[in-house]
């Protein structure tokens, strides 16, 4: 199919009442939904798209809460040949003012023309709109009206639309998500899932779990788009039901027998940690075939205690299994695990953080477990490159550079960007990584870099030594530089969240518990020995310090900031 309107319509057709979805909502009956459901339930969310004078191109924000008028709305602003981004809404776990500026700024660039949003949250979605706005229309998800019947021609502008066009804008992973819109055209988004197919084995005997919010790419391709568009079962969880009570994802892999799911790193440790036995019995994963590990950074520690904790719930360890991916290649880039077990590199400490080449370790040496992030999928090439953008010598460390058919049209409405994305036809990721023997490693965020008297330092190397300290919660660290006035450079700060057992000390004296110094002195210990790094801040906080992106990932420019203010506060 040329279009995602005429392979959903031709689903519609050809098998109506195969299902295509179960939607999980707490202390509701589980959802089943076949392709006859969703093109119904879509349509009246088409219909009122074109009564709304909304034409076929013009943007539709989607600001719902998981469930069906969210699957109904996407799909339905597709129909119409509108382009759907999905957004977050706000939640306790975000700012309020920091997402309204966010919601704000959103509308001003992108421009669309209306928002589909829950009665809910209508006030917040009026105040962000401020006049001489781009938006002409606000549809409220219960005021859709349902159709009894549907014609071809409803779907008019769906069919009108050409592979070239852009399908969707996913938007990437900031404090809200609200950051920049990645446009997708048809043709991207169908090349990256027949080649991710591919890649994973996926056919219709797989059955998808995923508890994933659909405002990011391993939530809004992996599991959601995917399957749909392959015919491939979907079971999807709210994330909101499944942070309060991560068992659901394993039951209902036992209940629907799941093949597939795709998990952030920070799930591996939750999950591990956070179900009890007795949400476990009756139990069997051993359906699962692959569960990829699809975020930076990736910890081969999380892993272990993953499967430590299901394997004898029959949790296969060839199952673990890895991903990198990006909005801006549709979703996945490279893949391991899946024809064979995940690559190890245990590389030389020093030889990454000093040289910044991942060399072997040697008998006695400190070292790191790399986990690799597999090899690249089809029709996606990968380079590292070093800061003059030459191509690098394999192990040497520098910025990953993709070049594929899936690639991002442009940043919607952001010329300004797009100049800077790319190098002679590469796409510039923004990540630092190396490649051995054709698997791809990634090992942080240039960005993110800090320079301490002319030394570059990757924050995410010095969060990989933290995490290794006994008594640290793995991936719940951060490091950031300070400037000093004195010595004219940065300092280095590492915060670093305890595990659950410090949950009895009273904050006033946690740093100064004994255990608590202990881990203060090991993380300096490790990352003086490993960086040639004087560490002066160390920081030992509780779990729940730390401020994390809406993708999972921690703030590392919000984090700084809290740690300046409660610094001044003192």
């Amino acid at each position: 199919m040329n279009t995602v309107a005429e392979k959903l319509l031709r689903l519609y057709e050809t098998q109506p009442h195969s299902v295509v979805l179960h939607l999980l909502l707490s202390q509701e009956p589980d959802k089943t939904i076949t392709y006859s459901d969703l093109i119904h339930g879509a349509a009246n969310y088409s219909i009122g798209l074109k009564n709304a004078g909304i034409k076929p191109g013009e943007v539709v924000v989607l600001i719902l809460q998981h469930g069906e008028d969210l699957v109904y709305g996407f799909f339905g602003a597709i129909l119409n040949g509108s382009i759907p981004a999905i957004m977050p809404f706000l939640t306790e776990k975000l700012s309020p003012e920091q997402y309204r500026h966010s919601l704000i700024a959103l509308i001003e660039i992108t421009r669309p023309t209306a928002v589909i949003t829950y009665p809910e949250f209508l006030g917040e979605v009026q105040l962000a709109i401020k006049p001489g706005s781009s938006v002409r229309k606000i549809l409220i998800s219960d005021r859709i009206i349902s159709q009894s019947d549907i014609s071809s021609s409803i779907f008019e502008g769906g069919l009108q639309r050409t592979p070239q066009d852009i399908v969707l804008l996913q938007h990437s992973s900031g404090t809200t998500g609200l950051q920049k819109g990645v446009a997708l055209s048809h043709q991207a988004v169908f090349n990256q899932l027949d080649s991710y197919a591919r890649t994973i084995g996926l056919d219709t005997s797989d059955v998808i779990v995923s508890w994933l919010p659909l405002y990011h790419d391993m939530g809004l391709i992996a599991g959601f788009i995917l399957p749909i568009l392959s015919n491939v079962p979907l079971v999807l969880l709210s994330p909101f039901d499944w942070v309060r009570a991560p068992a659901k994802l394993f039951q209902a892999v036992n209940k629907y027998h799941g093949s597939l799911s795709w998990l952030p790193n920070f799930a591996y440790n939750f999950c591990a940690q956070k179900i009890r036995p007795r949400e476990l019995e009756g139990i069997d994963l051993s359906s699962l075939r692959a569960v990829s590990n699809c975020s930076e950074p990736m910890y081969w520690k999380s892993h272990q205690m993953f499967l430590e904790r299901f394997q004898p719930y029959g949790l296969n360890p060839r199952a673990l299994a890895t991903c990198y991916a990006m909005a801006e290649n549709v979703f996945a880039v490279s893949q391991g695990g899946i024809n064979h077990p995940i690559t190890i590199d245990r590389i030389s400490q020093r030889g990454l953080l000093v040289d910044r080449v991942a060399y072997p370790s040697r008998n006695g040496e400190e070292y790191i477990n790399m986990l690799s992030a597999g090899f690249p999928i089809d029709n996606t090439h990968v380079r590292i490159l070093n800061p003059q953008q030459d191509q690098v010598a394999e192990r040497h460390l520098g910025e990953i550079a993709i070049s594929s058919d899936c690639m991002l049209t442009g940043y919607y409405n952001r010329p300004d960007l797009n100049d800077r994305a790319f190098h002679e036809g590469w796409y510039l990721t923004g990540d630092l990584g190396y490649l051995a023997d054709g698997e791809l490693y990634v090992t942080g965020r240039k960005k993110d870099l800090i320079i301490v008297g002319g030394k570059n330092i990757y924050p995410q190397d010095l969060e990989n030594l933290a995490s290794e300290v006994k008594g640290v919660h793995p991936g719940r660290v951060v490091a950031f530089g300070i400037p000093n006035e004195v010595t004219g450079t940065e300092d280095v700060v590492i915060i670093a969240e305890v595990d659950d057992d410090f949950a009895g000390y009273p904050d006033i004296n946690l740093e100064d518990s004994p255990d608590c110094s202990r881990i203060k002195e090991e993380i300096r210990l490790r990352v003086t020995r490993g960086s040639d790094i004087a560490l002066r801040y160390v920081r030992v906080v509780k779990r729940g310090w730390l401020i994390k992106t809406s993708s999972g990932k921690v703030a590392r420019g919000s984090n700084r900031e809290r740690y300046l203010a409660e610094l001044t506060a003192d």
